[in-house]
């Protein structure tokens, strides 16, 4: 598998970002959905990486910087075709290492309350995120949960 920095403009990674976006939406009222559509995703203080293999796309992950040595993960994202194999973890460990490279403390991030995130929520909890209040520009949501990690 290599994970590289992506453009956003290729058609896999437009299709897979607009699976996500559609997804979130089907679990999470508009309000509550905090993930981002691609000019979003195309923003400077945004690193953008997306997974391959033999030419087919597995998955994505995105890092923000919130400034003050803090990073939030955004858009973590497995194909369908791809679920239960890893890819999420690999991505996740990917985001983990490149923020220490780029000096961060902190990573932080929001995912959904419902059982539907129930994976992913299980997925931090593994590379040692814990729960916390809401950061950055976040508000308490009952359809919300944000984690955070120490690096």
């Amino acid at each position: 598998m290599e994970i590289r920095i992506d453009n956003l403009t290729g058609t896999e990674i437009i299709a897979l970002i607009s699976e996500h976006l559609q997804s979130m939406f089907e679990q999470s009222p508009p309000e509550s959905v905090h993930a981002l559509n691609l000019d979003k995703l195309k923003t400077p203080e945004i690193t953008f990486w997306s997974a391959w293999e033999q030419g087919e796309l597995l998955g994505c992950g995105a890092l923000k910087d919130l400034g003050s040595h803090h990073g939030e993960i955004k858009s973590m994202r497995t194909s369908t075709k791809h679920l239960r194999k890893g890819i999420a973890s690999k991505m996740l460990a990917h985001i983990i290492k490149e923020a220490k490279q780029q000096g961060y403390r902190r990573l932080s991030l929001e995912t959904g309350s419902t059982e539907g995130f129930e994976a992913a929520r299980k997925l931090y909890e593994q590379y040692g995120f814990e729960y916390c209040s809401p950061f950055a520009d976040y508000i308490e949501d009952p359809y919300s949960v944000f984690m955070t990690k120490e690096l």
